[in-house]
């Protein structure tokens, strides 16, 4: 038997891997009756950040991952499919159905026990596989602390407003997706330069919620807008705000241009893209009111940050997410230092595989390093310990091709075919 901690995307990956293989799974969740500050209902897989998990293009590292994990038949990416909603080229997600899928599937599998409201304080005995995510609860990260004999090391991560389609001025903004690809899926709030400078101003004088000294490290791949704003009057040109490939129907290219994604399947909540913030409430209203086609605009769900965790896995873990001091333990998700959605269930699902070899007394399963899978496994496992930071999959991690090929998507594409051509041979 498998005891898996956190129902989380990892934990239940690892969970439906494992119980797939005809291995008998427990999987402990502390929901509903104990909610970390980013969670907000009662299923499993809850997402706490953007509902989307990024491109789906076999020309972009993470659409590669995905792929992958497809022919893995991975839960999260089964219900992410039948939950999608449009978001151009990306792989969006009504945030409640998806939760809610994974929750059926977990919950109806003859091979695992849901135990819900128990909070894990010690490391059972048995296989473990930990999922307990970047926000793991105080008492079980003592124990954590205990086994590994590492300092905690912290990021930080933020979410972005979520509004209603109501209140958004559609005289002012208009759909399109950047380039044309995708079809309509964004409202696009443009700006000229004057109302970009006004905009910019104020965002770097807004006041933001109290932090303590041990928050300062920000996490660059989920800057808080402010933060990035601060770099330069023109950062944000180059980063959410880019304009490019997103004229307005009369044919002018606005001078910054805000997007929203839709957030659900009846497109009447849409996510401020890029908005991640920690900015107090109120100012929130007042700057982001200041958006062209924002003015009256209903946030129902304010910009959070939240402290995640995780802990030093190079050091720590073997490319099957095997601690190394323990062969009975298993880490996944973000806790592991891999950052992103997909990132964190392909995480699970190798530790599931590899719990259920472990119990069933088979071999370990590596995944060849030439698939994003096995890529992503072994950067958390090999990677120079010396400031270890949480990572993306990108195509960087995946070793080069044999061959050179100038452009970038046919070179992105070409080895993306090699990966699943290994993944299906193996």
């Amino acid at each position: 038997m498998i005891t898996i901690i956190g129902g989380g995307l990892a934990g239940c990956e690892a969970a439906w891997q494992a119980a797939n293989r005809g291995v008998s799974v427990t999987l402990y969740d502390m929901k509903p009756n104990k909610k970390t500050p980013a969670h907000t209902n009662d299923n499993l897989g809850e997402l706490v950040c953007s509902n989307s998990m990024r491109s789906d293009s076999l020309s972009n590292a993470v659409g590669l991952l995905k792929e992958e994990m497809r022919c893995l038949n991975s839960l999260i990416i089964q219900c992410a499919d039948a939950t999608k909603i449009p978001a151009g080229g990306t792989l969006a997600v009504d945030r409640e159905g998806f939760a809610a899928a994974i929750t059926e599937k977990i919950k109806s599998h003859p091979n695992i026990k849901l135990i819900l409201s128990d909070e894990i304080a010690e490391i059972p005995s048995g296989i473990v596989i930990i999922a307990t995510g970047p926000l793991t609860s105080d008492v079980l990260l003592h124990s954590v602390r205990q086994l590994t004999g590492e300092k905690d090391l912290f990021f930080f991560d933020a979410a972005a407003p979520i509004v209603t389609y109501e209140s958004i001025n559609m005289q002012k903004a208009y759909k399109a997706s950047r380039y044309g690809k995708g079809g309509d899926d964004y409202i696009n709030c443009p700006m000229d330069e004057q109302q970009y400078n006004q905009f910019w101003n104020s965002l770097i004088n807004a006041q933001t919620a109290p932090i303590k000294d041990f928050e300062q490290n920000v996490f660059e791949g989920c800057m808080p807008v402010e933060v990035l704003a601060k770099r330069g009057e023109k950062a944000l040109l180059f980063g959410p705000l880019k304009p490019v490939g997103l004229r307005c129907p009369n044919g002018d290219m606005p001078h910054a241009v805000v997007q929203l994604r839709q957030d659900n399947s009846d497109a009447t909540l849409y996510n401020m893209v890029g908005f991640q913030t920690h900015l107090k409430f109120g100012e929130q209203k007042r700057v982001f009111s200041m958006i062209p086609g924002l003015e009256n605009v209903e946030i129902v769900r304010y910009g959070v940050m939240h402290k995640n965790i995780f802990i030093n896995s190079p050091s720590l873990l073997l490319p099957t997410y095997r601690f190394r001091n323990d062969e009975r333990i298993f880490f996944a998700g973000q806790i592991t230092g891999v950052e992103g959605y997909a990132e964190s269930a392909s995480s699970g699902l190798v530790a599931g595989i590899n719990a259920a070899h472990a119990a069933l007394g088979r071999e370990d399963v590596v995944f060849d390093i030439k698939t994003a899978i096995g890529a992503l496994a072994d950067y958390i496992s090999a990677a120079k310990t010396e400031n270890f930071q949480p990572m993306n999959i990108n195509f960087g991690l995946l070793p080069p091709l044999d061959v050179k090929i100038k452009q970038k998507q046919q070179r992105n594409e070409a080895i993306s075919q090699r990966s699943l051509n290994i993944l299906k041979k193996a």
